[in-house]
């Protein structure tokens, strides 16, 4: 399958689950058709051809899957609770879906998966699942589990939305305030995994990219006065602008490296007016000051003239907001950077004893490559080739892998 026709249905998967949850009112059985109908477009459409209307043909697939699975359903349970709007569609003797609307569900569907009978674990993997489009094995790493853990995770998630009588109805103003926590947790969670894939011979997937900012765009647009909102697009557009510049042929480049003249101007200029727009208010929250980050490395025209100590300030702002290991981690580079390798390694370490960086399923890896290239600054070649073996051969994206090899071999 060409990379165009998988970024086509991902694209189409929230329209077509939002056209069979409005028919029937089964968000849990109309997942399951809209993933069985994206099958048999995998199958039919690289041999057949894109067909002119994609978005109604899988419609059309899906809805005579779901009629199916409803009738198997009903026949199993015997029950009449479950029947309602289903038996209502089921009546239409020529079992053929209505027009495909043009109306872009996305948003709704996300407002659906962040319901608030739902955990906040299960909102973001729910949701990454229907609207994102992610696997269960790339939701498993982003929450740093496994993936048959993940996997019964969204299954009972589908099984609390269906007995919890979730409707395809917009949310009121108190409950979408409720659940932005959680919608803005998911679009940030899929943009990562797109800007650093956890598999794969690719170190990006633009696909996940380019739907998490248009997400993202969507939800300003219907919130433009949130400054969170407007933080989270921001740092998207800010962190996507260095894309071009990180990889040379199938080689990864690490950010002093890069050639910032392949960092795309219009990007930076958008992410900075929009963060510029909201950093005077009174409360930052975490993805403003991610976004601040992001602009003060924009700003930098060379490495060396990159604001370090000001980088390191708001890393601590953002660690006080958002206590998490990759935060911390984060914050023991620009330590470095700005104070030196052998201040960032004691910070490490000072970590390490209280939080266990090392040992987190999110960190080990990268605390790894981060202490080997610190040892590296400080004149311990030989401690350092050790510690980039070991970080790659924890990583599963081979050009993360291959970078981290090659530093090693060249210490010796």
């Amino acid at each position: 399958m060409t990379p165009d026709v998988e970024h086509l249905l991902r694209t189409e998967v929230p329209q077509v689950l939002g056209a069979l949850v409005r028919r029937f009112g089964r968000f849990d059985i109309a997942e399951d058709a809209v993933q069985e109908a994206l099958l048999v477009a995998s199958r039919v459409w690289p041999t057949d051809g894109v067909p002119e209307n994609p978005r109604s043909w899988l419609i059309r697939i899906a809805y005579r899957r779901m009629v199916d699975l409803l009738r198997t359903d009903q026949a199993r349970r015997r029950r009449e609770r479950h029947a309602g709007m289903s038996e209502l569609a089921m009546r239409d003797p020529t079992r053929q879906a209505g027009p495909a609307l043009e109306t872009d569900d996305s948003l709704t569907l996300l407002l659906l998966c962040c319901h608030p009978a739902l955990s906040p674990t299960s909102q973001v993997a729910l949701t990454l699942r229907a609207v994102g489009g992610l696997t269960t094995a790339e939701i498993a790493h982003a929450h740093g589990t496994t993936e048959n853990t993940m996997g019964a995770r969204i299954s009972r998630a589908k099984q609390q939305l269906a007995r919890a009588g979730a409707r395809f109805t917009p949310p009121t103003d108190a409950d979408r305030d409720s659940r932005m926590n959680a919608v803005m947790q998911v679009l940030y969670l899929i943009f990562n995994e797109g800007y650093t894939a956890s598999t794969g011979d690719a170190l990006t997937r633009v696909d996940l990219t380019r739907e998490a900012i248009r997400l993202t765009r969507m939800l300003r647009a219907s919130l433009p006065d949130d400054p969170e909102v407007t933080g989270l697009l921001a740092l998207m557009l800010l962190t996507e602008s260095r894309r071009a510049a990180r990889t040379d042929g199938d080689e990864l480049v690490p950010l002093d490296e890069q050639d910032r003249t392949r960092w795309d101007p219009e990007l930076i200029r958008e992410g900075t007016e929009l963060i510029d727009s909201v950093w005077r208010r009174r409360e930052v929250g975490a993805y403003q000051l991610q976004a601040a980050i992001a602009a003060v490395h924009a700003a930098a025209a060379a490495p060396d003239r990159t604001d370090w100590p000001q980088i390191a300030a708001l890393y601590l702002g953002l660690e006080r907001l958002s206590p998490t290991a990759p935060v911390r981690l984060s914050r023991v580079v620009a330590v470095a950077h700005a104070y030196g390798p052998a201040r960032g390694l004691a910070l490490l370490d000072d970590l390490n004893r209280g939080y266990h960086l090392d040992e987190e399923p999110l960190t080990r890896q990268r605390e790894r490559a981060i202490r080997a290239h610190l040892l590296e600054m400080t004149g311990d070649t030989a401690g350092a080739a050790a510690l980039y073996r070991e970080a790659a051969a924890l990583t599963h994206n081979q050009v993360e892998q291959r970078y981290l090899q090659r530093r090693a071999h060249r210490l010796g």
